[in-house]
């Protein structure tokens, strides 16, 4: 965590070209190895970080011994945090009307200094884009935050790159639906023992469509060890 956000720090000091931060589980990593488009996007990022507790779990098996998750519901509050002490101003992009707005006014009641550049939900389709490029322009914002889900979070940022004024982008997922209180997120012990996932699913049990790319994620794992 200490070390995504100092490199979210760099690259909003530097104001260069916007670099994505990609909040990546196994189901990227599925969806990577069989779309090329999405596998491209995701070597193009300024940084991965291993959200989901799989994706650690599979860094450690390959070498990686210290490696600790990275969850965007706990980098999103962090980097508010962040904002708040630099002065910066993210603008939250994506989620059901609203949600973004609520989101912002929960992150200024825990970081009173914050300064919110703006909420929209917008739409990850390009019909909509103009509309959010439009709105994120005149707010200027140091960060965004864009939670679409993925993948199409990712592809908004990489179809818009040319044209965002931001030196940062980060898919959250769902994020604000956490901080807006829309979802409960799994309590401390939960997340504890990594079964945050579980939790998720017993309070969305469409969930179980997605969970099919789990193990077959392991077994690529371990094919890749006795390779």
């Amino acid at each position: 965590m200490a070390e995504a956000l100092a490199l979210v720090e760099r690259l909003i000091e530097a104001r260069g070209p916007v670099g994505l931060v990609a909040t990546a589980n196994p189901e990227f990593i599925m969806r990577a190895r069989r779309d090329p488009a999405f596998r491209h996007v995701l070597e193009g990022s300024a940084l991965c970080v291993p959200d989901g507790i799989g994706l650690v779990w599979a860094l450690r098996r390959q070498g990686a011994e210290k490696q600790e998750r990275v969850a965007g519901s706990d980098l999103v509050p962090a980097l508010a945090e962040l904002c708040a002490r630099r002065g910066w101003r993210p603008f939250l992009l994506g989620a059901l009307p609203g949600v973004g707005a609520e989101a912002a006014r929960q992150l200024q009641k825990r970081y009173p200094p914050l300064r919110v550049a703006g909420a929209h939900a917008g739409s990850p389709l390009p019909a909509d884009d103009w509309e959010s490029l439009r709105r994120i322009e005149a707010a200027q914002p140091d960060l965004l935050l864009v939670g679409y889900g993925h993948p199409r979070q990712e592809f908004w940022v990489e179809r818009n790159r040319e044209r965002l004024r931001v030196p940062v982008a980060i898919g959250v997922g769902g994020t604000f639906d956490f901080l807006a209180g829309r979802v409960r997120r799994a309590p401390e012990p939960v997340r504890r023992v990594h079964l945050e996932w579980l939790w998720r699913l017993l309070l969305q049990p469409w969930r179980i469509r997605r969970m099919w790319v789990l193990p077959v994620f392991a077994l690529a794992v371990a094919r890749r060890q006795q390779a």
